[in-house]
């Protein structure tokens, strides 16, 4: 796969339709399961859940999988040098994925899908909290520019899934942030990250950790060309991007 880029899920298996016409009983007291919508269908995962690393690049707070012809970038805050978000771009979509820490007991992205949709109305935007296969998730439309000058939109899904004192997020941009059939591949990469929460005590929010493959150094350089953008505003705060390929 063409990893490392530095800079700047696999789909449920429908059952088949029944050939035949047979019955069965109705069990009225049989417990219902809750809406597929506010329950994640499958990973991320914690550490805990998954017994080695396997084929998952180390990333530090995440571990995350490739995928061929896969891009990666490391975001980095230009003041202190802390890497703080890690994107890929494969054929034309992105991710952008963030870990923080989060409440022994309660989970934040219902507070935080608040927030980005308040960041987007007030930047003349639109947003719509909708089902997604993670949970609840936003898709907003954020005012820009097209390349000729003229002014448009761009889309972006957001995707949040609360852990074990971890709240991992992910953007989904360009081709993926509507077109469902281009999702299902970056979203197989965000349904099988592990995040690893070290034992520390954090306050909510504080992004966990993350360092680059190898742990080698954080050398400035610009993001490759035509490569989706990931929007600018965001409640949880991200940095400017460093890139590198090897």
């Amino acid at each position: 796969m063409g990893l490392f880029r530095r800079s700047r899920s696999s789909e449920p298996t429908e059952s088949p339709e029944p050939s035949g016409t047979t019955s069965a009983p109705v069990d009225d007291d049989a417990p219902v399961e809750a809406a597929s919508e506010e329950k994640p269908a499958r990973g991320p995962f914690d550490s805990s859940q998954v017994p080695e690393r396997g084929p998952r690049l180390d990333l530090g707070a995440v571990w995350l999988p490739g995928v061929p012809g896969m891009e990666l970038r490391m975001e980095v805050d230009k003041k202190t040098q802390r890497i703080t978000g890690v994107a890929c771009a494969v054929a034309g979509s992105g991710l952008q994925v963030q870990a923080f820490a989060a409440p022994r007991t309660d989970g934040i992205w219902d507070e935080i899908r608040g927030e980005i949709a308040a960041s987007v109305t007030k930047q003349g935007g639109t947003v719509d909290d909708l089902p997604g296969p993670f949970g609840r998730e936003l898709l907003a439309r954020i005012p820009a520019q097209t390349p000729d000058g003229r002014p448009g939109v761009r889309p972006a899904r957001f995707v949040g899934v609360d852990g074990p004192r971890w709240f991992l997020r992910g953007v989904l941009t360009g081709k993926a942030a509507v077109d469902p059939a281009e999702a299902r591949l970056l979203e197989s990469v965000f349904a099988n990250i592990v995040v690893v929460r070290d034992q520390s005590p954090r306050p909510p929010r504080d992004l966990l950790a993350l360092h680059l493959p190898g742990k080698g150094p954080a050398a400035a350089a610009p993001a490759p060309a035509g490569a989706p953008e990931t929007p600018s505003f965001d409640p949880l705060t991200r940095g400017p991007e460093i890139t590198e390929i090897r």
